[in-house]
């Protein structure tokens, strides 16, 4: 069930008025203090203390400034949640390119930080339909980053940059027309090879069996049951499924796969589908017992709820305590994203379901959008290289993990950091890291990224991205 909102919005004036305020809290910081933002939400799993550091308000950039139906796109405010923005867009037939799953993701945390969704096998990620960026430097400056003008190595090296080269205010992004709603059908899959076979033609052919496909994504349950949802617009639906209340998302894919007409949601219902039980994890807190769910508030029935928790948990030492106490296996927490190509997706899961035994697992197809001649360190991004034309597939995994006495301390964090290196993937930066710190920096062009830091931080104010995310400062 769609639940309408309206989303704050502001105008262009109030946005300029709001950016000259800011640099005048920024020059009032004290010299040579470090940068850090107040802000009310994040989706981060890199859990720190905060210090005692001051934080700029930010609060004035979390409104959509303006949607323009006639070129497609949208004025955004830097830290504006994705939930605002699709309430602000879907009115005018319009959505972003790429809706990252979680609700209060933010759109410029999606482009330093990589979103990703069931459309980005056609239309990549949230950064490539970002035609202009507003970002606040270091130094205290505001510079407009476009990809043909001075600061376009800016705009190239932002991605992946997780806030560390400067934050951004504005951005200005394409958007693409929906229909109403959405059609899915649910392929069941007895083995990895076969799963990533069919994925690759897929995604080769953005059609099966005669109709179109806008999105693709899938689930794994175990190494023989593996399920791709295939889904496309349509104008009118026999019927719409609800999975914002009793029923649960992924618990309906092995009942629809294979049978009938398949399943039906609204396009804003879908494109929020993850949210309402942050994928699977709300079994956690018990949300899927029928007896809790009735009594737990629909309207607390999201991924910025149950991460709250989390944090909680993370503070308070709470589910480790209590399995000491029960005698019962300490649990390491496995919260990662990782990408390989489609070609050795069956090797990685295999490995996963051998080592790590979590399900289920999150796969989503991605491949650049973008083409055009390498940039910096050979790629378009240089902070998180994929090739052109190459297929990739993101596997997600979280959860706690049962510890074996005399494992390592992150034994199973290592292993699959270790096997992805192997596999020639990368790694999403949102959660926790161990890298080396050479390493590190191969993997995530440190080359490139020096010339970005000395340019637009040379005072060091900002972290680097190696302290911020494997540091964890």
């Amino acid at each position: 069930m769609s639940v309408h909102r309206q989303p704050p919005q502001r105008d262009f004036a109030d946005h300029v008025a709001a950016v000259q305020r800011l640099r005048r809290d920024f020059a009032n910081l004290p010299e040579g203090a470090p940068v850090r933002l107040a802000k009310p939400t994040s989706n981060l799993f890199r859990f720190r203390e905060d210090g005692d550091a001051p934080r700029l308000d930010v609060s004035a950039f979390t409104s959509v400034i303006s949607v323009d139906p006639t070129t497609r796109t949208a004025e955004v405010g830097g830290m504006t949640t994705y939930e605002d923005l699709v309430a602000a867009t879907l009115p005018h037939g319009l959505m972003p390119t790429v809706v990252p799953q979680l609700r209060t993701i933010t759109l410029g945390g999606a482009v330093t930080g990589l979103g990703i969704e069931s459309s980005s096998f056609r239309t990549g990620l949230p950064h490539e339909a970002v035609e202009e960026i507003e970002i606040l430097t270091a130094t205290g400056d505001t510079v407009v980053a476009r990809r043909d003008n001075e600061h376009a190595d800016l705009f190239y090296g932002f991605p992946n940059s997780y806030g560390t080269l400067g934050y951004s205010l504005r951005l200005r992004i394409r958007l693409e027309p929906v229909e109403p709603f959405v059609h899915l059908r649910h392929l069941r899959f007895g083995g990895g090879k076969e799963a990533m076979d069919a994925l690759a033609r897929i995604c080769a052919d953005s059609e099966y069996e005669g109709e179109r496909v806008d999105f693709v994504d899938g689930v794994s349950f175990g190494p023989d049951e593996l399920y791709l949802t295939l889904a496309s617009f349509t104008p009118s639906a026999p019927w719409t499924s609800d999975y914002t209340g009793h029923d649960i998302y992924y618990r309906s894919i092995p009942r629809y796969a294979g049978t009938g007409p398949g399943d039906y949601m609204t396009i804003e219902d879908y494109i929020w589908r993850w949210d309402t039980d942050w994928f699977w994890c709300s079994r956690a807190f018990g949300v899927q017992n029928p007896t809790v769910r009735r009594l737990w508030p629909r309207s607390l029935k999201r991924s910025d709820v149950y991460r709250r928790l989390v944090a909680l948990d993370r503070r308070t030492d709470f589910s480790r305590l209590l399995n000491h106490y029960r005698g019962r296996p300490q649990q390491e927490p496995l919260i990662q994203d990782i990408e390989v190509g489609v070609e050795r997706g069956a090797e990685f899961l295999d490995f996963f379901h051998e080592n790590i035994g979590m399900t289920p697992v999150w796969m989503c197809p991605l491949r650049l959008s973008e083409k055009g001649a390498p940039g910096e360190g050979g790629h378009i991004w240089p902070l998180y290289p994929l090739e052109q034309e190459r297929l990739y597939v993101n596997f997600g995994f979280w959860g706690m993990v049962p510890m074996k006495r005399g494992q390592r301390r992150h034994h199973h964090n290592l292993l699959v950091e270790e096997e992805v290196t192997r596999l020639d993937g990368h790694k999403s930066l949102y959660s926790d890291a161990f890298y080396s710190e050479e390493e590190f920096w191969r993997l995530y062009n440190g080359d490139a990224y020096g010339r970005l830091k000395r340019e637009y931080d040379p005072q060091g104010r900002l972290l680097d991205l190696y302290a911020k995310c494997v540091g964890n400062r």
